[in-house]
């Protein structure tokens, strides 16, 4: 089907029937296609939502008015009114709480089926970057997900991310219910399969100068493996940032 004719534009929701439109959208991508479920999912109006979607800023890119991808943002002042970050149920965020630098964190990025491989997620990821300007944002970070909860079978791109990048020490969050990512020796791992074998988005990451948090969580209730992505604004490189700040990203 492909993208539409008119232009891709990306903002902010701006009402509660937007935040519907995205939750309908996280419905389609994490429910119906990756098998994923949570407690305050609402199967009835298709909706995937949770406790903490009236405390995120919903960045949406629409199609006209169609709605074709999303990413939620939450500012720490955001988090504070949530009682806490989204990610800290999976990780303990000791070390980015204490750096005293400007955090956000990002989750339920998601494309409508019908627009992955286009423009849209560079769309998406100009306006991320046009955020992060706005509100002097220095550290990003946030859950990324294998799917699926078979680690063994994911033994190969767990252990090169935490070997070849793993956070440093004043950036690295650890998993609570720690599954550890270091399952096989660097020297014996097929780096080209690792690689092939990692989300897109996750690659996306890495490409930006982007690290992970030591230890998996295994989240069943969304069938998948979550590592902790972080990348931090002042460690990106020349090249980094002009990829970062087209919204080059795929």
């Amino acid at each position: 089907m492909g993208e539409g004719t008119q232009a891709i534009s990306v903002r902010l929701a701006r009402d509660s029937a937007e935040i519907a439109a995205a939750q309908r959208l996280r419905y389609e991508v994490f429910v119906e296609e990756l098998g994923g479920d949570g407690p305050l999912v609402d199967h009835g109006a298709r909706l995937e939502k949770d406790r903490f979607d009236p405390f995120f800023d919903h960045l949406l890119a629409l199609d006209g008015e169609r709605v074709i991808g999303v990413y939620r943002l939450l500012r720490q002042d955001q988090a504070e009114a949530a009682g806490q970050f989204y990610s800290e149920d999976e990780y303990d965020l000791t070390a980015l709480k204490r750096s005293g630098r400007r955090l956000l964190e990002l989750g339920r990025s998601c494309l409508h089926r019908d627009y992955r491989g286009g423009t849209a997620m560079f769309q998406l990821w100009q306006g991320l970057a046009d955020y992060v300007l706005a509100h002097g944002i220095e550290v990003l970070f946030g859950t990324a997900s294998f799917h699926g909860t078979d680690v063994e079978g994911l033994a190969g791109p767990l252990s090169f991310l935490h070997h070849r990048h793993l956070a440093p020490s004043d950036l690295r969050v650890r998993a609570r219910a720690f599954q550890p990512m270091d399952l096989v020796p660097e020297a014996a791992i097929d780096r080209r399969q690792a690689m092939r074998e990692i989300p897109a988005l996750i690659k996306a990451y890495l490409r930006l100068g982007g690290c992970v948090g030591e230890g998996a969580f295994i989240d069943h209730a969304f069938n998948t493996t979550d590592v902790c992505l972080v990348m931090d604004t002042a460690r990106m490189d020349g090249r980094q940032r002009a990829l970062y700040t087209r919204g080059s990203a795929e």
